[in-house]
């Protein structure tokens, strides 16, 4: 029996340039033109697109090893964690760009605290990675304290940038090969960068 995982998903910026590109009237190409026209798009592939390769790597890996896509959820600035899936508009996204990822704001911390403590409750006992940076407090204070000592995050993390992150998920996707987890409570947050992930 598979063990159960939860996964969360760091965000991306939504007041960067790429966000500004992506909002911008004439802007033309699909993505932009999904945001405009009804629905809108999953913040999955609007993330992707604001954060590129490390994004990329965030969602392949949580599809790949989540126990079900249930199982993967994606911090937001003020909607709290949502699925994969959930469709924003642009009016939505552009909302998520006025709050900043601040856990002294309640309007950020308020909706985490909410959807952590449900993700707690409902699934007891799996372990819940954080796919993310743990250098700061910003995600990392709030949901120790819905998940303590069931939240992880991959020993690989310390020390790699965005970008070298993104590139081992991909890895480990393609390799079938699930990193290797430790607890953020206790763990040594920021070390030294490790050697450059070799080219492909």
């Amino acid at each position: 029996m598979t063990e159960r995982k939860v996964f969360i998903l760091s965000p991306a910026r939504t007041d960067g340039e790429r966000a500004q590109l992506l909002l911008r009237a004439e802007a033309s190409f699909d993505l932009a033109k999904r945001i405009r026209a009804g629905d809108g798009a999953p913040i999955g592939e609007i993330f992707a697109f604001l954060s590129g390769l490390y994004f990329r790597g965030k969602l392949a890996y949580a599809a790949r090893f989540a126990p079900s896509p249930e199982d993967v959820h994606v911090i937001t600035s003020s909607r709290g964690l949502v699925p994969p899936e959930t469709l924003f508009n642009f009016e939505e996204l552009r909302a998520l760009g006025e709050v900043p990822i601040d856990a002294r704001d309640i309007r950020y911390r308020e909706p985490l605290e909410r959807d952590a403590k449900a993700i707690a409750r409902a699934a007891p006992s799996a372990q819940v990675v954080l796919l993310g940076s743990v250098a700061s407090g910003k995600y990392v204070d709030v949901l120790l304290e819905a998940f303590g000592a069931r939240l992880h995050f991959p020993a690989d993390f310390v020390g790699r940038g965005d970008m070298s992150r993104g590139g081992l998920m991909l890895r480990a996707v393609d390799a079938g090969q699930e990193l290797a987890y430790i607890p953020v409570s206790g763990a040594v947050r920021t070390g030294k960068r490790p050697p450059k992930l070799e080219r492909r």
